[in-house]
């Protein structure tokens, strides 16, 4: 009874992740680990244990996805390796696939794309993955080619990741779905910003602006907020690279109504580079683009996503 209970309570914290402030994602997904790792100790049934150290992967992959957008990518890094030795205790393909294209995410956000390259090879090598785990790796790939410089090999990812329709689907990735899935609109939004990485302002337009119709079809309470608002700052830096000053502000108008407690960490980082790119020697002068320049400032300040304690900015693209 307690680990069908365990299992729903997994289940509904990541279908739920996307629409429950960062602060209690973190503090459920903690209480579930810790109820993960009692059990394992409670019971010898290789069943029960099979189970045990499932949702304590799922859990501990949570808790590394929201300690990133908590700002702390040092501790996201450790429950990322935590899942992933979880799943590669009970071989459970789909788990260590997650985990693996986390360590990736992280690896390049920490400065090291060629690693996130090596890191994305290796999960795509684990079975019983589904259409939704392949095409998350593909974009994570994207993205770590786009720091390395490679347009080739960048595209290649993206194109992948659109086009993976073999109707194939695993019990982590599809069947929980949730922060486990990753649908349309989240390909759209990285895919976006691999194109920055690039610096080809109309493919990164174009993908944000894909992204923001696409939640916007979806009911107000089922959009997530923190991929809605990193897609409406990509977008402002493609106008930006372009020198659209009215058109990056005019962008930036929804991320500046989102509460404190939704600034994520990719939110900021992105938002960090909006203001750099302020300081181009095009803007000198312009009172628009010290103002908001200013309110970046401010905005970034006020985010709940320093609550963990991140010492300096996370590393990503200049």
């Amino acid at each position: 009874m307690t680990l069908d209970q365990l299992d729903d309570d997994v289940v509904a914290l990541a279908r739920d992740y996307n629409c429950t402030s960062p602060i209690e994602v973190y503090r459920r997904a903690k209480e579930l680990l810790d109820t993960a790792q009692s059990m394992l100790e409670r019971t010898q049934v290789p069943r029960q244990r099979t189970r045990g150290y499932l949702a304590a992967g799922q859990s501990a992959a949570l808790l590394s996805a929201i300690a990133f957008d908590l700002g702390s990518l040092p501790t996201a890094v450790s429950l990322s390796r935590t899942a992933a030795l979880y799943g590669q205790v009970i071989e459970h393909g789909p788990l260590q696939a997650y985990a693996h294209g986390a360590l990736a995410f992280l690896a390049y956000w920490g400065g090291r794309p060629s690693e996130a390259v090596r890191l994305v090879h290796t999960a795509q090598q684990f079975g019983g993955l589904g259409d939704t785990a392949r095409t998350r790796l593909s974009v994570i790939e994207g993205r770590a080619y786009g720091h390395l410089g490679n347009p080739a090999a960048a595209e290649r990812a993206v194109r992948n990741a659109l086009e993976q329709q073999t109707g194939a689907r695993d019990e982590l990735h599809d069947d929980i779905g949730g922060e486990f899935g990753f649908p349309d609109d989240r390909v759209a939004m990285s895919n976006a910003t691999t194109y920055l990485l690039l610096r080809n302002s109309e493919g990164a337009e174009a993908a944000a602006q894909s992204a923001l119709r696409l939640l916007g079809s979806r009911p107000e309470d089922q959009r997530p907020l923190l991929i809605s608002t990193q897609a409406s700052v990509d977008l402002a830096r493609a106008r930006l690279l372009r020198g659209e000053l009215d058109g990056a502000h005019a962008a930036l108008g929804p991320v500046f109504e989102v509460p404190t407690v939704w600034r994520g960490a990719g939110t900021l980082e992105r938002l960090a580079a909006v203001r750099s790119g302020l300081c181009h020697p095009a803007f000198a002068g312009a009172a628009e683009a010290s103002t908001l320049g200013e309110r970046i400032e401010e905005y970034s300040a006020a985010a709940t996503a320093h609550r963990l304690g991140a010492a300096t900015p996370l590393a990503i693209e200049s």
